[in-house]
Formats: structure tokens, C-alpha cells, sequence
């Protein structure tokens, strides 16, 4: 389930899921940035333009060109900023369409071998009284179901084993 909520003038988006791999799995899918594609939706023409041969480290530099409206492509440049192995790693917007984003990837492990995967990002709009209607307009919604894919995918991948 994906929730977003306003306060102070940025929006958090939340969302878990639990898939029926051990942690050390769950970690290395994640960890893995060309595999970012694979759970984008199609639609948004999401390509990885930066060299990802290594897994997540602090200091890479992702970069990315993605479809940000219908018809409008816009490159994006994320920093990953902390790792723990296993437990969480943060990527932030560098460069791109959010006037701040912040995404917290954490892991935890369950018993039976399973993993709950937690998504918290923080984002802040450019533009102001208009970002805030893009946001009611369709920001929302396009976050929502890219997540929303994002999960359907993960399930598919992980849970129909």
C-alpha cells in the first residue's frame, strides 16, 4: 500500500511490501541499480544512461533518463549517500525533476526466510502554488502507480516461486 502525506512543505511517500526471499536476496536485487529498470513501468521510458557494474556504494552517481510526462523525457542524476548492507541504503536527487528528493530503501529480516522491504521517500516540488497542483493533478498518481507496478512486479519476481 503507498501513502503520501504533506507536512512542512514536502511530501512522504511510504509503501512495504514483503517477498518470500531472505534478506541476503531481497539485498541484491536492490542493491543493484540496472535492476531499477525491470520494476520501472515500460511507459515511462526509464533507461539507466550511467555506467552500474558495481552494486550500491556510497558516493555512485546514478545517472538516468526518464519520461516525466507524456512525451517529455528529462535526465535525472541520483547519488547514492549511505549504505548498511543488508539493513539500508539512501539515494538522493542531485539533479533532475523534484526540488528535493530523499529515498530510504530499508530492509528487514522476518522469520520463514522472508523479507519486508520499506520505501520513504521525501520529496519537495519546484515551483510553488504549481507544483502543489501538479502534485493534486497527477504527481500523486503517477508516484502511487509507479509503485503500485513496482509491487505487482516484485511479486511476480519474488512470490511466484
Amino acid at each position: 500500500m503507498v501513502t503520501i502525506k504533506k507536512h512542512s512543505g514536502i511530501y512522504t511517500l511510504t509503501t512495504k511490501q514483503t517477498v518470500n526471499v531472505p534478506i541476503t536476496e531481497a539485498w541484491d536485487f536492490f542493491s543493484s541499480p540496472q535492476n531499477l529498470e525491470k520494476i520501472t513501468p515500460e511507459e515511462m521510458g526509464f533507461t539507466i544512461t550511467s555506467e552500474v557494474d558495481k552494486k550500491a556504494y556510497e558516493g555512485q552517481i546514478i545517472t538516468y533518463r526518464v519520461g516525466i510526462l507524456p512525451g517529455i523525457k528529462q535526465n535525472w542524476v541520483t547519488e547514492i549517500t549511505t549504505v548498511k548492507k543488508n539493513v539500508f541504503f539512501i539515494d538522493e536527487q542531485r539533479f533532475g525533476p523534484y526540488k528535493m528528493w530523499h529515498h530510504e530503501h530499508w530492509f528487514e529480516e522476518l522469520p520463514n526466510g522472508k523479507t519486508l522491504m520499506s520505501d520513504k521517500i521525501s520529496y519537495k516540488l519546484p515551483f510553488g502554488f504549481l507544483g502543489t497542483i501538479a502534485q493534486k493533478l497527477f504527481i500523486k498518481k503517477q508516484l502511487t502507480t509507479i509503485f503500485e507496478h513496482r509491487f505487482k512486479t516484485l511479486e511476480d519476481f519474488f512470490n511466484e516461486k
